[in-house]
């Protein structure tokens, strides 16, 4: 039984209330009293459908009234704090002149508000709204292919040049659209890759949800094989089950739907990938993240390889690259995970990426290097929660391994 959020919903109406009274005394320079004293309808209405929304989720579960209240709390809430942070630049730069003439003069003197620098905050709170709305019509199926030239010195010469392509997080139970899911597939497929990895959340909770989207994943084939991972939503764990016996159930049947699919499920073991004589370790492990589930055994994985083997492993949380793999005795060249989703909001631009999600994880987007090992972490290919995306797209992975450990790490966007 769910707990009714009465405290939280109590301290997030106090930070609503000052928010949104900070905003509006500045908003009294633009718009004249009558329609000043309408603007506290729109917040109003919306923490109240909100909180009602979130009462009863504890007796009914999520609801559409939950979903379109807290999606359109979320825009007006981020576009008034955007407006309130470019307001306290404003009322920042104020201060300094008040305070620079009182120590010139000895007179305190607090300008008014300058109508340009609220117009200015207006524009960048619509640019917020109209950016999510995008994310949520647009966004989240806006798949783009994000390019990695990874160089090892201790890659088998049969791989050097080998191409291989990453998903993650599909959570088919948000997926509503079709048409675009196959977009993304073909996008999957146009890249004709050597070899193709999933690393995990392939649902939100059921199996059930893959049903409806076995066709199109399936499509997806590459010449050295196509794995798979679990994440910590393929459990279960998120919802209440009739018994023990029917999660387990529900596990077993999504770890056939992967085999239906196409892909070879890694359950703490590994797999080795022949080409020309030589080979390559693939190891993949059951989820392990900090506060997500420690399921997985590295070291099972691990168990019949030699630590000069070349290895790559899959693992759903980056949290597990942090703690076991990185410092791991037996060097493991390649981490490919997922999980994170760039928290699906946030900004990436000329080598910038600032995402909410930074401040719970070290590493939560693309490629990091250190002791002479790898991670990459996806961005995810679908979405959950926040049905969209805002400047954190769905990804495709391709990382093409070349044989030089003395090149610079190439990292191309398309």
């Amino acid at each position: 039984m769910r707990t009714r959020p009465y405290i939280p919903l109590l301290i997030f109406a106090l930070f609503f209330l000052l928010i949104n009274g900070y905003a509006f005394s500045a908003l009294t320079l633009v718009f004249p009293p009558v329609v000043y004293s309408w603007l506290w309808v729109i917040p109003t209405i919306l923490f109240l459908a909100f909180s009602y929304s979130m009462i009863r989720l504890s007796v009914n579960g999520p609801t559409q009234l939950f979903k379109i209240s807290a999606h359109s709390l979320l825009i007006y809430f981020v576009s008034m704090l955007v407006f309130v942070l470019a307001t306290v630049l404003t009322d920042a730069y104020r201060l300094v002149l008040a305070m620079g003439k009182y120590f010139s003069d000895g007179t305190f003197n607090f300008p008014q508000r300058p109508i340009t620098g609220i117009y200015i905050s207006i524009l960048l709170g619509l640019l917020i709204i109209i950016a999510f709305i995008y994310g949520i019509i647009k966004g989240k199926y806006a798949y783009r292919v994000i390019r990695h030239t990874l160089y090892f010195d201790d890659l088998p010469e049969a791989f050097d040049g080998l191409k291989l392509v990453q998903i993650s997080d599909v959570h088919a139970g948000s997926l509503k659209n079709p048409k675009a899911v196959q977009k993304g597939i073909d996008l999957i497929n146009k890249q004709q890759a050597d070899l193709f990895v999933f690393t995990g959340d392939l649902v939100n909770n059921k199996a059930e949800e893959i049903k409806p989207y076995l066709h199109h994943f399936s499509q997806i084939k590459a010449p050295l094989g196509q794995f798979s991972v679990l994440g910590n939503h393929d459990y279960g764990d998120y919802i209440k089950w009739e018994s023990d016996l029917v999660k387990n159930q529900n596990l077993q049947q999504l770890k056939n739907y992967h085999a239906e699919i196409g892909f070879r499920l890694l359950l703490d073991e590994h797999v080795k990938i022949e080409k020309n004589g030589q080979h390559l370790t693939l190891l993949g492990i059951e989820n392990w993240g900090l506060g997500f589930g420690e399921r997985g055994d590295l070291q099972k994985a691990l168990q019949g390889t030699n630590k000069e083997e070349f290895k790559i492993l899959l693992s759903h949380d980056p949290s597990h690259w942090e703690a076991q793999v990185k410092n791991s005795p037996s060097k493991i060249q390649l981490t490919l995970a997922g999980h994170t989703h760039g928290m699906q909001f946030g900004f990436e631009a000329f080598g910038f990426k600032w995402s909410p999600v930074q401040f719970r994880y070290k590493h939560w987007a693309g490629v990091k290097q250190e002791n002479q090992r790898i991670l990459n972490v996806n961005r995810g290919f679908g979405f959950i929660g926040f049905s969209g995306r805002v400047g954190i797209w769905p990804e495709i992975t391709l990382i093409e391994l070349k044989k030089n450990s003395l090149k610079k790490q190439d990292i191309n966007f398309i």
